[in-house]
């Protein structure tokens, strides 16, 4: 038995595909699947149940998913271990961020974190921020930039940013002479915003149910640009972060929601008692993200 079966293994219990696995660690899938076929040979009983479309851990598989995962972070933490007393930071460093992220001091981040430390390779993954947070407690993600209604029990939290949401019209609109509007105002009115699983909906979602709201959802788009591009075009009225809204002046006005209640966060998220890789970056972080607070 070897410690890559082992990590090919998670990477497709994790993934629950051959072919993503294969890309996440960079081998062809026939490569995966034959390591995973000795590995079960030499345990002598089959790990996954491939019969569906997605692949799926059997009753040993299960038993065995733990100790894989236990027996490759002893490994890991073995060489950080020899590293720290080198001087030397290696290994691998998987960092997701919410989907079409344009927030340029992580890109910092990462590039100041790969110049100080070459050794270590580093894994970038995009998706929603409910899931963003779930992989990293368990384990999967390392760190994530995602969107939060309030910081996670049981992670770290590195707020980056901490903001209203707005309701951003066209000049033509209805409600685009006004200073402000409420939730209720909004119920008349048909809404583009993002979909469920980033911060920025919970919290919408969150408000409204406080308030007795039910608001029409027209149409959604994983992407702030999508959102405001789609309102612009009078398909309805866009629900947003300031900042967002404010990307988008020159044809959207940005009217504050006066009883949305808790602000949308922007936060780095991580377990605590994490590897010298991930408090590096961390600092790193923290130097980027306070310069451009700065």
């Amino acid at each position: 038995m070897e410690l890559r079966q082992l990590e090919y293994f998670v990477a497709v219990a994790e993934e629950r595909n051959f072919t993503r696995a294969a890309e996440r660690v960079h081998i062809s899938q026939s490569g995966v699947s034959a390591q995973i076929r000795q590995l079960e040979r030499e345990l002598g009983a089959e790990l996954f149940d491939r019969s569906a479309r997605s692949v799926t851990l059997t009753v040993a598989g299960k038993a065995a998913f733990d100790h894989a995962r236990a027996a490759l972070a002893a490994a890991g933490a073995l060489g950080q271990a020899v590293g720290e007393v080198a001087g030397l930071i290696r290994g691998r460093l998987t960092v997701g961020m919410i989907v079409g992220c344009t927030v340029t001091p992580l890109f910092d981040a990462l590039a100041a974190f790969h110049r100080a430390h070459p050794g270590v390779e580093i894994s970038l993954l995009e998706d929603n921020s409910d899931r963003l947070v779930e992989d990293v407690r368990s384990g999967a993600l390392d760190l994530a930039l995602a969107g939060l209604a309030e910081a996670p029990d049981g992670l770290e939290t590195l707020t980056v940013i901490s903001e209203r949401l707005v309701a951003a019209v066209p000049a033509d609109h209805p409600l685009a002479g006004r200073d402000g509007v409420t939730l209720g105002d909004l119920g008349s009115h048909p809404i583009v915003c993002m979909p469920y699983g980033t911060g920025l909906r919970t919290v919408f979602d969150r408000a409204c149910a406080a308030r007795g709201v039910q608001p029409v959802i027209a149409l959604q788009a994983g992407a702030a640009d999508a959102v405001a591009g789609l309102a612009a075009r009078g398909l309805g009225v866009a629900v947003l972060s300031e900042s967002m809204a404010a990307a988008h002046r020159d044809r959207l006005t940005a009217l504050t929601i006066e009883d949305a209640g808790a602000p949308a966060l922007l936060a780095l998220v991580w377990r605590g008692g994490q590897g010298p890789a991930v408090r590096e970056f961390v600092r790193h972080a923290r130097r980027s993200f306070a310069v451009t607070a700065g």
